[in-house]
């Protein structure tokens, strides 16, 4: 398998699947592109076009060349393609619940997203603190977040693992980059939350990513609002 990724320090999509590949040990390639603009003819869009007209990050081929070019279809496949794994939870109604949660994700939380975007190199908790105080949709949003995390921690079975439904899975995984900003941002969240949040955070696979993260060394202007430089 091959995987179209952006650059690790700012690639919120990017991250899901390549946690999910490296935290269960899947064989894959990794191809990056760089964000160089989102502009139809820059080299990042022209690159990526070829692979899949969405034109954008992430984008799983197949060793038979069958392209997957959403986040969530990407996790989805893998589960089917590898169903020994436990990608999902294995209870049907949790199962259920652990989609839905990715859903939300997938479709919502746009404030937090505008205005605290992924940048896992740097720490800005004073900006943190700004939007929190500014911004309604960024606290509504934290809030919900926090609603949905506490509510899946609760549930779990007495001796489950630290993971929002016992054992890390894609929904863990689909969280890893909200982890990412409550770090980068020092956004406050519950102590059974922030535990579960340092979990992930340990996690092999994402501890893998944001080492490469750290590594980048690659400041993009237009990814940066509120630094002009590293």
């Amino acid at each position: 398998m091959k995987l179209y990724i952006g650059n690790k320090n700012y690639s919120s999509w990017s991250m899901r699947p390549w946690v999910l590949l490296r935290q269960f040990g899947l064989p894959f390639e990794e191809v990056k592109l760089r964000f160089d603009s989102f502009s139809a003819d820059s080299q990042f869009k022209t690159r990526l076009t070829g692979i899949a007209r969405a034109g954008k990050v992430p984008v799983l081929v197949d060793d038979d060349g069958f392209v997957v070019w959403d986040t969530l279809a990407i996790a989805e496949y893998l589960a089917e393609k590898f169903p020994a794994l436990p990608l999902w939870p294995t209870d049907p109604k949790q199962r259920a619940r652990a989609r839905s949660y990715c859903a939300e994700m997938h479709s919502g939380f746009g404030a937090l997203r505008s205005h605290c975007g992924m940048n896992i190199e740097a720490s800005l908790p004073e900006v943190g603190a700004k939007v929190l105080a500014e911004q309604p949709g960024v606290r509504a949003d934290l809030d919900r977040l926090v609603e949905l995390w506490s509510e899946a921690l609760a549930a779990r079975a007495p001796g489950a693992g630290p993971f929002l439904f016992g054992t890390f899975g894609i929904v863990d995984a689909y969280f890893a980059p909200v982890v990412a900003r409550l770090r980068s941002y020092a956004l406050p969240v519950p102590p059974a939350v922030q535990a579960w949040a340092d979990a992930v955070w340990a996690a092999p696979g994402v501890t893998a990513w944001v080492a490469d993260a750290l590594a980048e060394q690659d400041f993009i202007a237009f990814e940066e609002p509120y630094r002009t430089q590293r």
